[in-house]
């Protein structure tokens, strides 16, 4: 039971403040911190606390113009350091944005804050806003907890190369139970863009190229972030982003222009967010850029037409940072005033403004006429209401003590070791060189500057870890081997600089260094020398953290500096190499993958990501993991994905260039193990179907190895024909099964209404089409085994 009244100073407040914490049982240490803020927040003028919707209602009937804009923005609240030798980033004045913060929580002008994660600073600028607001309404706190934030999870598209939902949504639940325990609320994740290209940065924070496998990642996180109700005290708002089309930058260039026919948007583009959607998600971000020539932050077609009227989305809409400023940057609205205006009418409730909001422009929008003050009442009501469901209006502040417990919590980093070991994915193991066998080896060269780089094994779009913690791949492998095997290390390369500085360089720590008196040349055979001597190298190659995410596209694939030169100077040494990618795209491995013996993407695996490298490559566990992307041969040739139609001499389909193949290094789906697996018995249990109902395809899958091992069974379909071209294969069902050796199992999956329906341009509407269907079943896009089945009209 709640109580449901509203405070006012004097016995009658305390009398509510005990009601509350006596009905809801509290820790006895949460309770003190909880009945202190309860009395300090019935001082003054009145204040809510168990909050109805006509509650808000009545809030939102006290509040003036003014007052109602300040809770439709949002503002950064930076307190950031001069990094030495980094030009300072995004426009801030270090000095005077935190006062400009300040100043307008004094006065009623935020609604929400973002970029604090100090649960003692959370609860000091909570305070000024409770003080600062005439009616007493707190802020809402929201932070980029992208994969983790004490504890570092791996990155989202090694996430998805786990192709486990199971996995994926423990690593979430960690993530929102560190966040809501120092006092953030909400994240702005999870990313949920189609991305093709990958000279695109952001690639990293998403689950790659197909809608199948995005939307059950996307629904995946959603419900880490948010479980059955994100008013739990473990929970956080989900914010999925960017809506729509963002992947799909022209060029692969960040925030550059996007269009994409309604196609390619309702069949690629979408899907991953309407899945968000249905899975309860309480938030949407906008996107920055053009999409088909209308500023995707300023688009009513978007937010109101389709978000709100045709999926149905009750929560509130964030624009990206300064993006409702930009539609005066993008030439979209004449001034500020213009901006604030448009973006409000087309259903973008809240502001994420760094300095100056267009959104304190907001009454003189109403008094122009340019927007009615009933659609800001709208999106105050759905700000509000975010904040009466988390339960601010009753406990705002945060237990600081409880904070330093839950992130201390050694059960979190398990699940992050355990992620980092389901999402690596083997490319190549020729004559089984792995798994190591510790027992037969005496020395182990382990080579490149990624091999003992904290900062960059626990990836880009993080800004709370804990370096101390973070285990490296040369950490893991001497933990690992322990004394019986003797590890030698070198870096071999000086790191990479970018020739455009990452705006993330300002944070510490984020610019990789040599170490002071770095003697390249020396470094270089030193790394050779240690190599030709030991039985085996582990080489570490990818690319630096802040090389990769957000404004870090490239124009090139190729491995930074001299990697690829040590690494060629290694394997003519004549020792065996195994190779070990650090990424978050893929990278021309054309070289390695003809002579390398061993190749396997590590992504960057977090904060326990060092001792899960270990496990994989001495065998205590097997790699499962599966390629969420098509593997590229050289940027010449992106974008390449596995689901293109058949077009003129389709038997050619692998020679389109001159010069090399045009088919990709390694297939979507992709990955080894050290397990080995076949399929047989492909069945449907009925041959036809009308196009309202479903069918079912089982398979049996055989672990054919002698150990414990996961493969991922993916469902491929083809339509033959209908009324439009239908991609040569598309993904419609994959499960991620552990077999024991020689174990053999069924898999079902279901295929109806929701994996044959796709959106027709001729039609302008989904269709399901009178045609026959080829079923594949097998590890990757390629599978061999093969079934029909048919949709008939009666």
């Amino acid at each position: 039971m709640k109580a449901r009244t509203m405070l006012a100073p004097g016995n009658r407040g305390a009398k509510v403040v005990w009601t509350v914490i006596k009905e809801r049982k509290l820790r006895p240490e949460a309770w003190q911190i909880h009945r202190c803020d309860m009395h300090a927040a019935v001082r003054g003028n009145p204040r809510y606390m168990t909050t109805t919707q006509s509650e808000i209602d009545d809030l939102i009937a006290q509040m003036t113009l003014t007052e109602k804009a300040g809770q439709l923005t949002q503002y950064f609240y930076f307190r950031l350091p001069q990094q030495p030798g980094v030009e300072p980033a995004l426009h801030v004045d270090r000095d005077e944005q935190p006062l400009e913060v300040e100043s307008a929580l004094g006065r009623s002008g935020v609604g929400s804050l973002l970029f604090v994660t100090d649960p003692a600073e959370i609860n000091r600028l909570q305070r000024l806003a409770i003080d600062g607001n005439r009616l007493g309404i707190p802020a809402l706190f929201g932070f980029d907890v992208i994969h983790g934030l004490r504890t570092i999870l791996p990155v989202p598209i090694a996430m998805a190369a786990s192709w486990d939902p199971a996995t994926i949504e423990r690593g979430q639940a960690v993530a929102a139970r560190e966040a809501r325990a120092v006092g953030i609320h909400w994240t702005f994740a999870p990313m949920i863009d189609i991305a093709r290209d990958p000279r695109w940065g952001r690639i990293i924070e998403g689950a790659g190229e197909d809608p199948f496998l995005g939307a059950a990642v996307a629904v995946a996180q959603v419900r880490g972030f948010q479980g059955d109700d994100f008013s739990a005290p473990d929970r956080v708002i989900a914010g999925p982003k960017h809506f729509a089309g963002y992947g799909a930058a022209l060029g692969g260039r960040d925030y550059d222009e996007v269009s994409l026919s309604d196609f390619d948007l309702w069949n690629i583009y979408l899907p991953p967010f309407q899945a968000a959607i249905d899975a309860g998600a309480g938030n949407v971000m906008t996107a920055y850029m053009d999409l088909n020539g209308i500023p995707a932050s300023g688009s009513r077609w978007l937010f109101t037409e389709v978000l709100r009227e045709m999926w149905g989305f009750d929560g509130f809409v964030v624009s990206d940072a300064n993006a409702v400023r930009n539609l005066f940057t993008h030439g979209f609205a004449a001034d500020l005033t213009d901006a604030g205006a448009r973006a409000v009418t087309a259903g973008v409730d809240l502001e994420m403004a760094i300095t100056d909001p267009a959104y304190g422009h907001l009454p003189e929008a109403v008094e122009a006429g340019a927007v009615s003050e009933e659609t800001i009442d709208a999106s105050v009501r759905r700000v509000l209401e975010a904040k009466r469901r988390l339960g601010l209006f009753d406990s705002p502040y945060v237990d600081e003590d409880r904070a330093r417990e839950v992130l201390a919590d050694p059960a979190h980093r398990e699940v992050a070791r355990v992620a980092a070991e389901r999402s690596a994915v083997l490319l190549r193991n020729e004559d089984g060189l792995l798994p190591l066998d510790a027992g037969s080896l005496k020395s182990i060269a382990v080579i490149g500057p990624l091999a003992d780089s904290k900062r960059d094994t626990i990836g880009p779009w993080v800004f709370d870890f804990d370096l101390g913690e973070t285990v490296t791949v040369l950490d893991g492998i001497r933990g690992k081997v322990g004394d019986e095997v003797r590890v030698e290390y070198a870096q071999g390369v000086p790191v990479v600089q970018r020739v455009f500085p990452s705006m993330f360089d300002m944070f510490g720590g984020n610019r990789p260094q040599d170490p002071e008196g770095f003697d390249e040349d020396a470094e270089f055979q030193r790394a050779v020398n240690i190599a030709g001597e030991a039985d085996v190298a582990v080489v570490v190659v990818g690319e630096w953290q802040n090389m990769i995410g957000e404004a870090a596209s490239r124009s090139s694939l190729e491995l930074p500096g001299r990697q690829l030169e040590l690494l060629q100077a290694v394997v003519d040494s004549g020792t065996p190499v195994v190779l070990l990618v650090m990424n978050g795209r893929p990278l021309d491995l054309r070289w390695a993958a003809e002579h390398v013996p061993a190749i396997m993407d590590i992504w960057y695996p977090g904060t326990q990501g060092g001792a899960a490298v270990a496990n994989l490559l001495f065998g205590s566990v097997s790699p499962g993991g599966k390629l969420p992307f098509s593997w590229p041969r050289t940027v010449g040739q992106v974008p390449m994905v596995y689901s293109y139609t058949l077009s003129h001499e389709p038997e050619n389909q692998g020679r389109r260039y001159w010069d090399e193949a045009s088919t990709p290094l390694f297939p979507f789906g992709y990955g080894l193990s050290y397990g080995s697996f076949a399929f047989a018995n492909l069945t449907v249990n009925q041959p036809t179907i009308t196009p309202d109902a479903a069918l079912t395809v089982s398979v049996q899958v055989t672990n054919t190895s002698d150990r414990e091992a996961d493969e991922v069974v993916q469902l491929y379909i083809h339509q033959r024909y209908g009324s439009a071209s239908r991609p040569v294969r598309e993904l419609k069902g994959f499960q991620r099964t552990t077999l024991g050796a020689g174990e053999s199992r069924t898999v079902e999956f279901s295929l109806g209404q929701n994996e044959l329906r796709y959106w027709n341009a001729a039609v302008r509407d989904r269709v399901i089409d009178i045609s026959t269907f080829d079923v594949w079943v097998g590890g990757d896009s390629t599978a061999e085994l093969t079934t029909t089945f048919e949709v008939t009209k009666s």
